[in-house]
């Protein structure tokens, strides 16, 4: 089992980094059906703004944050040769913050609370991703992108549906410990589990001056790479401000709205390392150009969705293609990163992602005053356009193998 794990590039610290993620990927996201209600039952005096709004602005200023910090943290972790530690910190705030919830009365409460949810992830990926650039081989790397994804990707399907359940049966508090006990799991993995990575920086790099954007390092494949998550994440959070009125056009509950939430990254599990480990052999570009062309039409059509079951199988061939852009993009981001500058290059596919789930939820919320249907539309559009960026601007990092 060890031997066929490793042949995929589920080396020891992908394993055990991939399991410490897990942990902390549920704590996080019991909160995305959570939030969208406890907005609704929380004053918000200095926001009179419609909830879609309130909901889109919470949801999204913790991956604004997170995103923003990215750059930021990859430089101070690449700076310092240190990765464990910027884990550490990163999860041990985001189990006190989430804590927190417990203790919230406003909407302001919960508003700070997202801020420094957003400050501990930015540091926890980025150190993770740097830690996977490092630990991985470049022949087997779209499938140890695939392993670590997959991983993530299940604590993120069970978080929605354990809070959704705790909320319709105990109510918001019973979410917030269950939350805070799943990123004290995330905190004990790291600690038991991975050792401290660190790299011979090269000369030049080593005593060059202090820069958290260094522009030597933004390639066009790197953030052609953070573009492709970037719109990947909106497409698939775009529907978390939603929840209240997806509820009410579907007749539905919090757990009916969690399984379909959640539908994308069980269909994500079944198809991610497969997809990584056919980006080995066929190249990243095809199936991160393959994944925003399947996400496109079914993104367009949510708005279109009149039972639970249509809303699920449309979220379902959203998670499909995900996979396809995920762990290749990942990996063709790992390919080009250099040594000494892994935190800050793989911090813009991160960074991608956090800008996604804080545009997507934001301008869903916006968007949805004026037309239910507008969204989805220009979600479907972005991802259209993405298509054009990866075949323009991305190159190609794998050279495909025939078996003869």
């Amino acid at each position: 089992m060890v031997k066929s794990l490793e042949r995929i590039g589920a080396n020891k610290v992908v394993l055990a980094l991939s399991a410490a993620r897990m942990g902390d990927a549920v704590g996080n996201s019991i909160l995305f059906v959570i939030i969208p209600l406890y907005v609704a039952k929380l004053p918000a005096p200095w926001f009179p703004l419609p909830e879609t709004v309130r909901a889109g602005l919470l949801i999204s200023l913790y991956g604004l944050v997170n995103a923003l910090l990215q750059p930021f943290a990859g430089a101070m972790a690449d700076r310092l040769n240190r990765r464990k530690v910027f884990i550490q910190g990163g999860l041990i705030l985001m189990g006190l913050s989430t804590f927190g919830y417990v203790f919230a009365s406003r909407f302001t409460d919960i508003l700070v609370l997202r801020i420094l949810q957003g400050v501990g992830l930015a540091f926890t990926v980025t150190a993770s991703m740097a830690i996977m650039a490092i630990s991985t081989e470049k022949k087997t790397r779209g499938g140890a992108m695939g392993v670590f994804s997959t991983s993530r990707m299940l604590g993120l399907s069970a978080g929605p549906l354990l809070g959704g359940y705790l909320y319709d049966n105990f109510g918001f508090n019973a979410s917030f410990y269950a939350g805070t006990a799943f990123v004290v799991i995330g905190i004990v993995l790291v600690q038991l589990w991975i050792k401290e990575v660190r790299v011979p920086v090269s000369t030049t790099i080593e005593k060059s001056a202090f820069k958290v954007i260094d522009r030597k390092l933004l390639t066009p494949g790197i953030v052609g790479a953070g573009i492709a998550i970037f719109i990947m994440a909106a497409a698939f959070s775009m529907i978390t401000p939603l929840e209240k009125q997806f509820n009410i056009r579907l007749n539905e509950s919090a757990f009916d709205f969690a399984i379909a939430f959640s539908a994308v990254m069980f269909s994500r599990l079944l198809f991610q390392i497969p997809v990584g480990r056919l980006s080995d052999r066929l190249g990243r570009k095809p199936l991160i150009i393959a994944g925003l062309i399947l996400m496109a039409p079914v993104t367009g059509l949510l708005g279109e969705a009149g039972t639970t079951l249509q809303l699920i199988g449309l979220r379902v061939v959203q998670g499909i293609g995900s996979a396809g852009i995920a762990a290749p993009a990942m990996a063709l981001a790992a390919d080009l990163s250099k040594a000494g500058g892994e935190g800050r290059q793989m911090s813009i596919t991160t960074m991608g992602f956090g800008l996604g789930i804080s545009v997507g939820p934001l301008l869903a919320g916006v968007l949805a005053v004026f037309s239910w249907r507008l969204p989805f539309i220009i979600v479907g559009i972005m991802l259209l356009a993405g298509v054009w960026v990866i075949h323009r601007y991305v190159p190609e990092t794998v050279v495909r193998r025939r078996d003869r």
